[in-house]
């Protein structure tokens, strides 16, 4: 098997990702600091648990494993918890990939897949969005992510090395097999917070912006199932190994929902009424985010086939109930060894 390198590969995209690389034949070693990520989740390889800015360890991990490239997930992610606290996007994203990529030409490995993001290019100035709208971000968030496409420009003309950047849309849903799925500690993200406040985990959502330009005034958003997008960081990976060109894809389904159709759609799956919070709208946040992916089609031959809305939610919902099932087990057999209770036959 062909080792990858997949920095954050303990978190929700990372390790969907190594899940699919094993499924084509490559060895997925993640490395990862465990801020976010969760170790249980790295099932199809390796766990190297260090930090990026740990020189010593990620030059072992690369000469130990020699990587036939790097697949680079990890980072903060979060736009509007970068407007208040930037010097963490900025020390953890940036400085943390500088690093990598250091390591990278020290090692002689010179191919990456980078996870980037929609957020570099701001407010639309058309929709659907290309790979060609200006790139004009509104947050630190964003600012770090088209920083770090920028330093894999200058670092291919310098050193030789290829990058595929993706930039993502929003990415949604678990695995099919609920194998893996989202568990993120605080929950932000729209789809698996209905689902918690319908499964009762959580009191209630809150949606923020009533007032943009759109059918009900919510946040318009393309959402991509993660199976769909750990393909196509495969195809992207197959395509470095053998093209000679670096290249940036948008990676999304053309398709828009609103925050409050979303929200409708879990509540008519589930058949609970989930309760909501509506807010003001948060600084760096548009108000449409729709992509077209027409170019990952025509270089990679990549189409979504598991991000129609349904497929989204049904995924997600019998994920977060796996989650709250294993919880409880957990904690009923912590009781049974805080109390030396024997365990139910």
């Amino acid at each position: 098997m062909v080792p990858i390198l997949v920095t954050g590969g303990a978190g929700y995209i990372g390790s969907h990702v190594c899940k699919e690389l094993a499924k084509n034949g490559f060895l997925p070693i993640a490395y990862d600091n465990l801020s976010t990520g969760h170790a249980y989740a790295v099932k199809w390889g390796p766990l190297i648990e260090a930090d990026l800015n740990d020189r010593t360890k990620l030059d072992q991990t690369l000469q130990n494993y020699q990587p036939k490239a790097v697949l680079h997930f990890a980072a903060n992610a979060i736009a509007f918890e970068s407007m208040v606290n930037p010097a963490k996007y900025y020390r953890n994203n940036i400085t943390s990939t500088l690093s990598l990529l250091e390591s990278m030409i020290k090692a002689r490995i010179n191919l990456l897949i980078f996870s980037s993001t929609c957020a570099t290019y701001g407010h639309p100035h058309f929709i659907p969005i290309t790979e060609e709208h200006p790139q004009l971000p509104i947050s630190p968030y964003g600012r770090t992510k088209l920083m770090i496409e920028q330093m894999l420009d200058d670092f291919e003309m310098a050193y030789g090395i290829r990058s595929v950047k993706l930039r993502y849309f929003n990415v949604a849903g678990a695995d099919i097999e609920t194998q893996i799925g989202e568990d993120h500690d605080p929950e932000t993200h729209l789809i698996p917070s209905c689902i918690q406040s319908a499964l009762k985990v959580r009191d209630e959502i809150i949606v923020y912006g009533t007032d943009f330009p759109t059918t009900d005034g919510s946040a318009v958003r393309d959402y991509i199932h993660v199976q769909d997008l750990a393909e196509a960081h495969v195809a992207s990976l197959q395509y470095l190994l053998s093209t000679p060109k670096s290249l940036a894809l948008n990676l999304g389904t053309g398709k828009g929902y609103s925050a409050l159709e979303i929200l409708n759609a879990i509540q008519r799956y589930c058949g609970k009424t989930i309760s909501v919070r509506l807010e003001q709208r948060r600084p760096g946040e548009p108000a449409f985010l729709v992509a077209s992916a027409q170019k990952a089609k025509d270089i990679l031959g990549w189409t979504p086939k598991v991000s129609d809305l349904g497929v989204l939610i049904d995924s997600a919902w019998k994920w977060h109930q796996l989650l709250i099932e294993n919880s409880s087990l957990l904690r009923n057999a912590l009781h049974r060894l805080e109390t030396k209770q024997p365990p139910h036959s």
